[in-house]
């Protein structure tokens, strides 16, 4: 079993990992450590002289893993000191002023379904103190009606502008299990982002600088989308798929047609990677043996077009992955060698690592690896030594003279092959007898073909589950199923997208039959994706695995590579394979009780930006959720939305980070969508006992929330003023709405107030009470003196009177906010009545979640980012 890249790589991204856990708590000079791997290098030549093959074997491990820890402090020491993003958190630019950004264009304006996306490289940055030198990339969204309205600015990729616009760093949320998009785009080159209002905002420079090969690559992307929508343009659907998988861009691609995709585990087909990057150099091959092109020849023909591709489309790191190793199997070829996959795939990670040391800890890049590495360990050696021999014993099943060259298994085979032909063709027609051979091989070759299809399938989902669970906590029972048409109809797609695109710019009647056979194709894909979809528990969700138990998972599949690849007997394969199903089941079920806080009440208040989102915890395990989020300022068209799915994206993830995957209670206080919209996220990936709702609104997305937890077998409950419920020795009293009367609108004045008791401890739930239930609620004499007060209405000033905080008298204070917020929430003055009522106030723009924990006789108040108080 000679692997020898594997071993480097391992040990390289060992130093990786090292120097990410302690490189920040210790200054590491890359100099220092590169001097230390000098060193190494002499004493493992000196040893290697002295026959100490397994010292220097040691040595070079170490060599290896000082080389990765030395490669990441490298790519940290390169950041440069004025990065835009670092400028402005450090306090050189003023973060709350509008700038004068100026740059060039990365690419051409990129269409939006809610309007357009600009993307700059930074070179300067002009303010009030003068112009400053900057670097870093700056994402701006324009937000109109009709992306295709006219309105964008006619600018091309090269363009050197200046954009006149209120830029931020990108903030993640701070709550546990949320998913770092600071990382993600930084990986993409994007330190801020920002809205441009008016396009009149960005105005093209006079610049006569040459265009790179970059921006000449950019623009013909450009043109390839426009000549897209030109193709399909009476079919958006079919367009959206088109745009996805042959350049990478998603935007237009429907959230109901993405759910569908992931539930059913072929995501990866609009995801640009192997499969696409294969099906393209597929084609290429089979081009050139058709155009009888020199070895030589076609595979430098076939390397060109695959650097094109690469510069060409979107979703750079998987396509230039996937890129990395076809080349490295292209100049195999060349070489006239036959590389093992997981040696292929250990060198194109270990160039990648070397080049960009941060992406060890990407998710893409870890999918990646782990379904070429559980394909290459696993599928393939299991195929060779099983299906594949009877398929290559069905070449030439007519010439006796090929059978020596074949093992006995399969010389056998082929006899029993020839006389089953040899009877068939007996009972032929005469001009049809000679035919009998070969209507037993082809059927044969393709059910082998299909098998072996079958068991890549399965293998590969068996690999990816636990990334897929840990990651995205999702487990898809649909995908070795669906994944045979998928992969089928994207291996025919891509070819035949790319040549349409290409004929487009030379006959567009004749690309326009192309389109059309395309999109039948994508059209089947689509219906065979939504077949599968509709398969009960077709996929679901569950909190990610424990690194422990990946750990196992990772080794038994290292023990069934092993005694697969050293040919062991069958029972050392089942000795490995048994154990690893069973540690894919503890992944898939996810049999842990979920980490709550025992015997004392919780309440955690989300950072969910502009919107509300409260975690409950009782003693004795009980929970529940109040409110899910949702951003009142996203853009929806057709089924797509311009901003975060909060559900989706922030609570979902921090209560998969608990252990959860049932919940006693959902409740809406009221139903704007900065309360209501993560709701039907929470509702499809929990088990959900109950929903409490207040008045009854006619508006669709509560209609619709109401529809979705019936069908889901969500008990609907109403609750008014003196409706009251105990768990364990937590006693709750609703102090608002008022009534239960139907409401043709939505008011914040309607909101469910919800007060918490536990001994000498309580906590007040607002909602966004404001003013005139603050004042019922003091005339009825409810009682409302609190230990924690969630403020109302987003602390702004139509709630939070005099009268009401001296009734309610809090320790401590929660404002749940979005940051730099348009609202102006929370309002000063709203903050200084707090401050001077001696309450401990928190934000979560500026805390991260904040959470309270009470034994009934004290309250300890914690946050995200550190702070504690008692």
């Amino acid at each position: 079993m000679k692997l020898p890249s594997l071993w480097p790589v391992g040990f390289f991204a060992g130093g990786i990992l090292l120097f990410s856990h302690f490189g920040g708590r210790v200054h590491f000079s890359p100099l220092v450590i590169l001097l230390c791997v000098a060193s190494l290098l002499v004493a493992a030549f000196v040893l290697l002289r002295l026959d100490q093959v397994w010292a220097a074997m040691a040595l070079s491990a170490a060599i290896w893993t000082c080389l990765g820890f030395a490669a990441l402090a490298l790519e940290r020491a390169a950041i440069p000191a004025n990065l835009a993003s670092t400028l402005i958190e450090t306090g050189k630019l003023d973060a709350s002023a509008t700038l004068r950004w100026r740059g060039r264009l990365r690419s051409d304006p990129q269409q939006l379904p809610w309007g357009t996306r600009y993307e700059i490289s930074l070179d300067e940055v002009e303010s009030a103190a003068g112009v400053t030198p900057v670097s870093g990339g700056l994402r701006l969204t324009a937000y109109q009606e009709e992306p295709n309205g006219g309105n964008s600015l006619p600018a091309r990729s090269g363009d050197r502008v200046e954009a006149l616009v209120h830029a931020l760093p990108i903030r993640n949320f701070g709550d546990p299990g949320s998913f770092d998009q600071r990382a993600y785009l930084a990986l993409q080159g994007i330190e801020l982002q920002g809205s441009l209002r008016n396009t009149r905002l960005l105005t093209i420079l006079d610049d006569r600088s040459r265009l790179t090969v970059s921006d000449r690559l950019a623009r013909a992307r450009g043109r390839l989308l426009n000549s897209v929508n030109d193709l399909f343009s009476s079919r958006p659907d079919e367009a959206a798929l088109a745009r996805a998988m042959l350049l990478g861009d998603r935007s237009f691609v429907d959230h109901d047609r993405v759910i569908a995709y992931q539930q059913t585990g072929v995501y990866h087909v609009l995801v640009l990677a192997g499969l696409h990057v294969g099906a393209l150099i597929a084609f290429f091959i089979w081009a050139g043996r058709r155009l009888h092109l020199g070895l030589y020849s076609g595979t430098i023909v076939t390397l060109i077009a695959l650097a094109v591709y690469v510069g060409i489309v979107e979703d750079r790191p998987p396509v230039l992955r996937a890129a990395l190793m076809a080349a490295l199997y292209l100049c195999g070829q060349l070489l006239f060698r036959r590389m093992d996959l997981v040696n292929m795939a250990a060198l194109s990670a270990l160039v990648i690592l070397i080049a960009r040391p941060s992406e060890i800890t990407d998710a893409s890049f870890l999918l990646s690896y782990s379904a070429i590495g559980i394909i290459g360990a696993v599928g393939v050696p299991w195929i060779e030594q099983t299906s594949e021999p009877y398929l290559r014993g069905l070449r030439h099943l007519t010439d006796v003279t090929r059978d020596v060259s074949h093992e006995p298994r399969v010389i056998q085979f082929r006899i029993e092959m020839r006389a089953a032909g040899d009877w068939l063709s007996r009972r032929l027609p005469g001009c049809a007898s000679r035919l009998g051979p070969g209507l037993l091989a082809t059927p044969c070759r393709a059910s082998l073909f299909f098998w072996e299809l079958i068991v890549l399938s399965a293998i590969l989902q068996l690999g990816m589950l636990p990334p897929l669970a840990y990651y995205f906590h999702r487990v898809t029972l649909a995908g070795p199923f669906a994944n045979i048409p998928a992969v089928l109809l994207t291996g025919l797609a891509v070819p035949i997208g790319f040549f349409t695109l290409a004929i487009s710019s030379i006959s567009r009647p004749f690309a326009g039959i192309l389109a059309k056979a395309l999109g039948l194709l994508l059209a089947a894909l689509n219906s065979s994706v939504d077949w599968f979809a509709h398969w009960h528990r077709a996929g679901y969700r569950i909190p990610g695995p424990p690194l422990g138990v990946i750990a196992i998972f990772v080794v038994l599949a290292i023990l069934l590579s092993a005694a697969i690849r050293l040919r062991r007997s069958g029972w050392w394969q089942v000795a490995a394979l048994v154990p690893l199903l069973a540690m894919a089941g503890v992944i898939a079920t996810y049999p842990f009780a979920p980490r709550l806080s025992g015997k004392n009440l919780e309440l955690t208040v989300l950072d969910v930006g502009q919107g509300d989102s409260l975690f409950v915890s009782y003693p004795g395990g009980r929970t529940m959720l109040v409110d899910g989020g949702g951003d009142p300022g996203d853009f929806h068209k057709e089924g797509m939305h311009s901003g975060l799915d909060v559900g989706e994206g922030v609570v979902s993830p921090y209560l998969w980070s608990r252990g959860i995957q049932r919940i006693d209670v959902v409740a809406l206080t009221h139903a704007h969508l900065d309360h209501l919209g993560g709701l039907p996220a929470v509702l499809e990936n929990f088990r959900v006992r109950e929903l409490w709702v207040g008045r009854d609104i006619e508006i669709g997305a509560y209609l619709h929330l109401l529809a979705l937890a019936r069908e889901r077998g969500v008990a609907v409950r109403h609750l008014e003023r003196g409706d009251s419920f105990v768990s364990e020795k937590v006693s709750g009293s609703v102090l608002s709405p008022e009534d239960l009367n139907q409401s043709p609108v939505v008011k914040n004045d309607d909101s469910m107030v919800l007060r918490l008791a536990d001994g000498s401890q309580s906590l007040l739930l607002a909602g966004d009470m404001e003013r005139p239930s603050e004042r019922r609620i003091l005339a009825e004499n409810q009682q409302v003196g609190v230990s924690f007060l969630k403020v109302a209405h987003h602390g702004s000033k139509t709630s939070t009177t005099d009268e009401f905080l001296a009734a309610a008298h809090p320790v401590f204070a929660a404002i749940s906010v979005g940051r730099d917020n348009s609202f102006g929430h929370p309002s000063p003055e709203v903050v200084e009545r707090l401050e001077a009522a001696g309450v401990r106030v928190y934000r979560t723009d500026r805390d991260g979640a904040i959470t309270a924990t009470t034994d009934g006789r004290t309250m300890n108040v914690s946050t995200f980012y550190g702070n504690e108080t008692r």
